[in-house]
């Protein structure tokens, strides 16, 4: 099964190219360019680059967030787009599932990705890995970062990724001292978009493009 998977939720994009959850090739991108204008040069650069048209692929993966609002509008429509011109079946994915999938090979349990959400608030969740599977254990959403790590288990050792994490350390560290591991890892995902939604396709949880859905814990600034 050929997955082709986006992700224009952060400033950096990505796109990549599986075969059976294996990585064919991938893109990854941190520009001056937005992801309107290089997402599409991207897809056919990475096409191009395994000889493999659009219509060979089976399916879709998207990043549908949480993260920049326009980001997650781009993706979406260009995926959504994919799956209605070529009939194959989408799958959105959450920006936070794949940053937690990226620390797996780490060798943690609890696993915390954590994105900046403006206005003194993080994008974050906790999921702990079992036989090689992340599994949610804090529910994904907007928090304040002072607060959040009083919600981590207690006397556990935490690994933590992304710009949230990053910009929030001082007040992580405050709450979990040297339980706190900060992960420096890149922040590009596509693969890990495309491995998530590659086990979803096989298990038949595929959905028409129409039927993809943004993954939202707020109101934009445009909404408010």
């Amino acid at each position: 099964m050929i997955i082709l998977a986006v992700d224009t939720t952060m400033p950096t994009g990505s796109v990549a190219l599986l075969r059976d959850g294996a990585l064919l090739a991938e893109l990854n991108a941190e520009s001056g360019l937005t992801h309107s204008e290089r997402l599409l040069a991207s897809v056919e650069a990475v096409l191009a680059s395994q000889k493999i048209a659009l219509s060979a692929v089976d399916g879709f993966a998207v990043a549908a967030g949480p993260g920049s609002f326009t980001g997650i509008r781009i993706g979406l429509s260009t995926v959504k787009s994919f799956c209605f011109a070529s009939g194959k079946p989408g799958v959105a994915v959450s920006t936070l599932e794949a940053l937690a999938l990226k620390l797996v090979p780490c060798g943690g349990r609890f696993l915390c990705p954590m994105l900046d959400a403006k206005k003194g608030e993080v994008y974050a969740a906790l999921f702990e890995s079992k036989a090689g599977r992340i599994v949610e254990s804090i529910p994904q959403g907007a928090y304040k970062p002072q607060e959040f790590p009083a919600r981590l288990p207690a006397r556990r050792v935490v690994h933590f990724i992304g710009n949230g994490a990053a910009l929030y350390k001082e007040a992580i560290t405050a709450g979990l001292k040297n339980r706190a591991v900060f992960v420096s890892r890149s922040p590009y995902i596509g693969f890990e978009v495309g491995r998530i939604g590659f086990e979803a396709l096989k298990a038949g949880k595929g959905l028409a493009g129409a039927d993809l859905r943004p993954v939202y814990f707020r109101k934009s600034q445009a909404e408010e």
